[in-house]
């Protein structure tokens, strides 16, 4: 190994695995996780479950996605996702797919949310606690025409917005978190 190279870690030893089910956002959450300086891969949220469940992922990324979980043979997370004992973020359609598979309910909104929203964390969990240290508002970036109806069970309610009564969910004992909201957009990038 070049001398300049041994103070370096293997860049492989945590990574994540980002399931695309289609978002326009996608390459931009792997910009974000690779700006921690973490190793990220993405693949198609149809690939091989064999191939996910051996990838050895510290944790997976559902991204957002065109689809709708309302209407029949929508696109949905391998049980391999949930059987790899790794935290899992869903975001924006990756949210929805969670909250279907797991037992909650989505509905069409009356109308596609696109732009900026005031995000109201109304809960303390893992994924929200760090940035939730004051009551203030915290403007969150949307693009969604479905939402969440009814979070599974187990799960709380850790976000709202004046449009949507669940913008975010948490079930800190499973590690399942969900965001309607895209945390990987801010201003820079609009």
């Amino acid at each position: 190994m070049p001398k300049n190279c041994q103070h370096m870690t293997n860049i492989h030893t945590d990574k994540i695995l980002i399931l695309d089910f289609g978002a326009q956002y996608t390459q931009l959450i792997a910009r974000r996780i690779r700006e921690f300086g973490v190793y990220c891969e993405i693949w198609a949220w149809d690939h091989d479950p064999a191939e996910i469940a051996a990838f050895g992922a510290k944790g997976i990324i559902l991204s957002g996605g065109p689809e709708s979980t309302t209407e029949a043979g929508c696109p949905a997370a391998p049980r391999q996702v949930f059987d790899a004992g790794v935290p899992i973020l869903g975001i924006c359609y990756g949210m929805q797919t969670l909250a279907v598979q797991l037992g909650g309910a989505t509905e069409a909104g009356n109308q596609r949310e696109f732009g900026h929203a005031a995000l109201e964390i109304i809960g303390n969990d893992a994924l929200l606690a760090p940035v939730a240290t004051s009551a203030e508002l915290r403007n969150v970036w949307m693009s969604h025409g479905d939402h969440v109806a009814r979070a599974p069970e187990g799960f709380s309610i850790t976000a709202r917005t004046d449009r949507l009564g669940i913008a975010a969910f948490a079930n800190d004992a499973k590690k399942i978190y969900g965001v309607q909201f895209h945390p990987e957009v801010n201003a820079i990038d609009l």
